[in-house]
């Protein structure tokens, strides 16, 4: 069904073909018979997918990967296409608009996508009234929430642990687990947060808060492909040192290197991350070198690049507890997710 759409869909531009598709799937996800048709089509009936990660029970191991519904608008629509878990955000304390259109491109030669975004969401205070009446109906399909938390491109880095204590605060009841973002290429000086001094700072004053809850909830870092072993090494001696649930490997790149995609149509493009097919290789070596460096119960997410069981599978045998995808569904449409769930 998806070949026959994907052709009308590359027609349009990549933000508007988003906006056209989840208004089509949420519109089929309000109504009980089309919603069981959606499940009936897209969610898998194997037995035995659940897993125990984090401390919480995931229906499967699938999730959806951060930037795709950064509102929480879509989470029963994308539930329905038999995702374990959905991650929202990036959010930021206030709302931004994200930087000038056009600001993602499709790479169709390579599978891949170039964005530069810049967390545009409509800030805090909508997400949460969104996700406190989500929980109030109760999450569908028992779909677990994670929360994508940034920083707000007017706030300066010295300033920005408060915008992530502020996201961390207002979002603790509605998410089952965090996520640090400081690796997106699309907010000036972000990735200087991923430096070991402000990095360490940041993910301990997180933890003091966390642990002075009552029932303090799993917190992750997601860290970028483009790291040296030697960053590797000390994002590996940081999560430890901070008593981190885990790490998400990885963002987008910024490297360009290996695309079939010609280097006017790049150049013409311009900045960005790339995610896709070509961030498969560096994403699961990360992934690998990492399995090798964390105790094994600090919990590794693998994406980039999964459009198949077969990359799928990958990022598990190089040690990953957990996927998401993005970028996939772009290419491979909505039975992805069924397709690698029946592949386990």
């Amino acid at each position: 069904m998806y070949s026959f759409f994907k052709p009308l869909l590359f027609l349009l531009s990549p933000e508007k073909a988003h906006k056209i598709t989840v208004f089509f799937l949420d519109l089929a996800a309000e109504f009980p018979p089309t919603r069981w048709l959606l499940r009936r089509f897209f969610c898998s009936s194997k037995s035995g997918l659940e897993k125990n990660v984090l401390g919480l029970r995931f229906p499967n191991a699938i999730g959806l990967a951060a930037g795709f519904d950064k509102d929480a608008k879509h989470i029963h629509g994308m539930a329905c296409l038999g995702f374990g878990f959905i991650e929202v955000g990036t959010v930021t304390p206030l709302p931004q608009s994200g930087n000038p259109l056009p600001r993602l491109f499709r790479l169709p030669a390579d599978n891949a996508l170039i964005n530069r975004m810049g967390f545009n969401n409509e800030g805090l205070d909508a997400l949460v009234g969104r996700l406190k009446k989500l929980r109030q109906k109760g999450a569908p399909n028992g779909v677990l929430i994670g929360g994508n938390i940034g920083k707000n491109k007017a706030t300066p880095n010295e300033q920005a642990e408060q915008d992530y204590l502020i996201c961390f605060e207002a979002l603790f009841p509605w998410v089952d687990y965090f996520v640090v973002n400081v690796s997106s290429p699309n907010t000036p000086n972000l990735r200087d947060l991923q430096e070991k001094e402000p990095l360490t700072r940041l993910l301990l004053l997180l933890q003091e808060k966390n642990k002075a809850k009552s029932a303090p909830k799993p917190i992750l870092l997601k860290i970028a492909p483009d790291l040296t072993d030697t960053q590797l090494d000390d994002i590996a001696d940081i999560i430890q040192a901070t008593g981190l649930a885990g790490v998400i490997a990885t963002n987008t790149t910024i490297g360009r290197g290996g695309l079939a995609t010609t280097a006017n149509t790049l150049e013409n493009i311009g900045n960005g991350g790339l995610s896709g097919a070509p961030l498969r290789v560096r994403a699961t070596e990360v992934i690998r070198y990492l399995r090798t460096k964390l105790s094994p119960d600090i919990v590794i997410i693998g994406v980039g690049g999964i459009d198949s069981p077969a990359s799928a599978q990958e990022k598990i045998a190089a040690g990953a507890d957990l996927i998401q995808i993005y970028s996939g569904l772009v290419y491979e449409g909505p039975g992805l997710v069924r397709r690698i769930l029946e592949s386990f």
